[in-house]
């Protein structure tokens, strides 16, 4: 039986070496692949760092609260302040995509605040029974001002989001801090009562001893992409399987006295080496060009074993795939595009291309079954969550358990055909 094997094995290689162009586009792919998808990335993430995003900013009130939000913009390293546009010239500019946004100030903004503040720390503390500042007792409340956005269409929403919330941050301080003006105004008192945050964020990352372990694109790309090239391998393996049928191949080895899942073995294991060549190339990339590139190098210390381990069941899911795949088509116009599309398909919705916390909640469950999204979310464990093999057994097992149930479909789709 193993003799069986072994010739089975040996003549998958024979047929792969009868292919070399097809063997150094599976490996040169993901290569180029990898190192491109990290370049852009990392070099996005380095512009905005860099570059600072021009947005209209038009001033009406010009007085104390419009200064400090033009302030605070403009030390955020982040926008530079275009001024020289009217509201209506700057609607048509941001809505015809010449610029990302605009913010415009009413007038009167400061004014109207202070009125506001005043009329209402007056009823508060004259609800105490308090005398109020009788130079201000004439304050009138004011209608609240709206501070306008504009925003390019084409925006993304996140972008939105965040500067709306930068925005109503400071404008919150503003209010706060004038509050508490007004009470020392109104109470007569010289204590000083600013504002400051009692409550604070701190970041807690995980630690390597006294290091804080800080994620980065490279610890995301390289098993992402690594496993979308395992996975891409179901396009020359069907195709194999398409070319046994036309050439008669398969008849000879079902007239054999060699099982066919022996046949099925020696693929297996003829691809899962592929694999594991793939991912080492990934890593190689990653350890040694990378930092050569000016970018972060893919720490794998202590965990290598744990990744090959995680490389070897996705090799199975991925070979039981693409077993299915050729079994059940009859013509290499079948299977190779059927293969790459479905592949294309298992990677945006197991998280290679999006994450899959930003995708809708019915996506989110559909992503669930994926066997690509079990096969990210072990590498991710084991990189970015320090996991053991003990925390991704599940994953192992759905991708182990992905792979019986295409190979045993595939057995009992042949066994079907070539009943009499």
């Amino acid at each position: 039986m193993l003799y069986k094997l072994w010739r089975s094995f040996i003549k998958e290689i024979q047929l792969l070496k009868r292919d070399s162009g097809g063997i150094v586009i599976i490996f040169l792919m993901p290569l180029l692949l990898i190192i491109t998808i990290t370049l852009i990335q990392d070099s996005t993430f380095k512009n905005l760092e860099g570059s600072k995003i021009p947005i209209i900013f038009i001033d009406n009130d010009k007085s104390e609260v419009s200064k400090v939000i033009k302030k605070e913009l403009e030390t955020s390293k982040t926008f530079e302040l275009v001024t020289d546009y009217s509201e209506k010239s700057a609607e048509k500019a941001v809505f015809t995509g010449d610029y990302q946004m605009a913010i415009v100030i009413p007038e009167n903004l400061t004014k109207d605040l202070n009125s506001n503040i005043d009329s209402k720390v007056q009823t508060v503390v004259s609800s105490f029974g308090l005398e109020t500042d009788s130079t201000s007792t004439n304050a009138v409340a004011s209608k609240a001002k709206d501070i306008h956005l504009y925003f390019d269409p084409a925006t993304n929403t996140g972008f939105k989001n965040s500067v709306m919330n930068a925005i109503n941050k400071m404008v919150f301080e503003i209010e706060n801090k004038k509050i508490y003006k007004a009470f020392q105004d109104q109470l007569g008192t010289t204590e000083d009562l600013e504002n400051k945050s009692l409550i604070t964020f701190k970041e807690i990352t995980p630690n390597k001893g006294n290091e804080e372990v800080m994620p980065n694109s490279v610890q995301h790309n390289v098993p992402a992409w690594a496993l979308f090239a395992i996975f891409f391998i179901v396009v020359p393996l069907s195709i194999n399987l398409v070319k046994e049928k036309s050439q008669g191949t398969s008849v000879r080895v079902r007239v054999s006295p060699t099982p066919y899942y022996i046949h099925i073995l020696g693929k297996t294991f003829t691809y899962l080496i592929i694999c594991v060549i793939q991912f080492l190339l990934m890593v190689a990339v990653g350890i040694w060009l990378f930092p050569l590139m000016d970018l972060p190098q893919f720490d794998v210390s202590g965990k290598m074993l744990h990744l090959l381990i995680v490389t070897l069941f996705a090799g199975l899911a991925a070979i039981g795939f693409g077993v299915l795949i050729g079994t059940v088509s009859d013509t290499q116009e079948q299977s190779a595009p059927f293969g790459a599309t479905s592949v294309v398909v298992l990677a945006a919705i197991g998280g290679i291309w999006v994450p899959v916390f930003l995708m809708p909640e019915f996506m989110q469950k559909i992503a669930q079954f994926s066997p690509m999204n079990w096969g990210l979310n072990a590498y991710y464990d084991i990189i970015l969550r320090n996991s053991g093999i003990g925390e991704i057994a599940k994953e192992l097992i759905f991708l182990f358990l992905f792979y019986i149930a295409m190979v045993s479909i595939s057995l009992l789709y042949e066994r079907k055909q070539n009943s009499v």
